[in-house]
Parts: structure tokens; C-alpha cells; sequence
């Protein structure tokens, strides 16, 4: 099973089969259009998962057709947005005891360096930070397809995801063993610049 991630967060794979170099160029996210999500799953004591997403949340990758492995990305959420659904849970997580937004309004992702594998995917290891806290994690990431749109433009979309321990980035809220970690999805389709 591959690992996955929190949203800050975020982001996103930067390798294919892309090989002609007119698909090189920097994408910014398409935030107008909101193709893109960053979201969450923990367990809940063990009993039930609870599901959750950041609804607002931008960046920009740059892809390099020739070297994808020149390729980065950065991502800035802005931790307020968390929405699990449910107005009382998620006035909790913007507390203390979680994302504490009044102190540290938003979370970011910033890449370092990517490695390819075998198969058309990659890990895109990078400085994540949340609550001022800054660790280097790694996305898996996976590139969905790119092409022309009907507006004229050109796209390029990935998904990505990872696991982050809430205890590294000094979330003092424990319930629990079985929720010491949080899964986290990206997908993100950006538009060339």
C-alpha cells in the first residue's frame, strides 16, 4: 500500500510519459476553475474514518519535459479553510489542539527534488511546513494526462499523496494510536503560464 499525506498541502507528481519539449513550462494551479483538491482521511478511535478537505489552497509547478526529474512544485493552504463537514469539528480543528490558524494561517509544501521509478510515477520530496513546524516528506505522485483545453490553453494534471504523524508537526491533540497518522490526497490540474 503506498503512503500517504496532510494537506500542507499538498501536492502533486511531476513525471509521465511526456517526452516532446513544447510540454515543458511553468502550470498555475486552476484555482478559478477549482480542478484541484487537497484531502484528508484519519480514523476516528478506530471506529470510522473521518473525511475532510481544504478548500482553498494554490501553487504552480514546473514541468520539465526532458529532465522531469528538474521538475518542482509549491503549494500554500490556508489552514482556515478545512471543512470536514461539520461546523462544530472543524471550529476544533482550527484550535490549539490542531491546525491552530490564529498562529499559523497557513501550511506549505515546497520541492526539493524528484526521483523517478519505473512505472511513469515519482516521489517528490520536499520541506513541508504546518504549525511552524518544517519536515521533509515525500509524495507519491502520478501524472493523470495533459493536453489542450477548449479555451485555448494548455493542462497538465497530477495526483499525489502521503501519510504525516500528527506528533512531528506539534499537534498535541492524541486520540489515540489509531490516529496518530492522517492520510493525504492532492489533485491538481494546472494551466501553462
Amino acid at each position: 500500500m503506498k503512503k500517504l499525506l496532510l494537506a500542507s498541502a499538498v501536492s502533486l507528481a511531476l513525471v509521465g510519459t511526456v517526452n516532446a519539449n513544447e510540454h515543458s513550462g511553468t502550470y498555475a494551479f486552476d484555482t478559478e476553475g477549482t480542478h484541484q483538491f487537497v484531502t484528508f482521511k484519519i480514523s476516528h478511535l478506530g471506529y470510522s474514518w473521518l473525511y475532510g478537505r481544504f478548500n482553498d489552497f494554490d501553487g504552480e509547478f514546473v514541468y520539465d519535459a526532458e529532465n522531469p526529474e528538474n521538475s518542482s512544485v509549491t503549494v500554500t493552504i490556508d489552514t482556515a479553510s478545512v471543512d470536514s463537514n461539520h461546523a462544530e469539528r472543524d471550529k476544533h480543528l482550527r484550535n490549539e489542539d490542531f491546525l491552530y490558524i490564529n498562529e499559523f494561517p497557513q501550511a506549505t509544501f515546497k520541492s526539493k527534488r524528484v526521483v523517478l521509478d519505473g512505472d511513469g510515477e515519482a516521489d517528490i520530496i520536499g520541506d513541508f511546513t504546518l504549525r511552524g513546524v518544517t519536515r521533509e516528506i515525500t509524495l507519491e505522485a502520478e501524472m493523470h494526462g495533459h493536453g489542450e483545453d477548449p479555451w485555448g490553453g494548455y493542462r497538465m494534471g497530477f495526483d499525489a499523496e502521503t501519510v504525516l504523524r500528527l506528533k512531528d508537526f506539534g499537534i498535541p491533540m492524541d486520540l489515540g494510536e489509531a490516529s496518530e497518522t492522517v492520510e493525504i490526497k492532492i489533485s491538481v490540474e494546472g494551466i501553462r503560464q
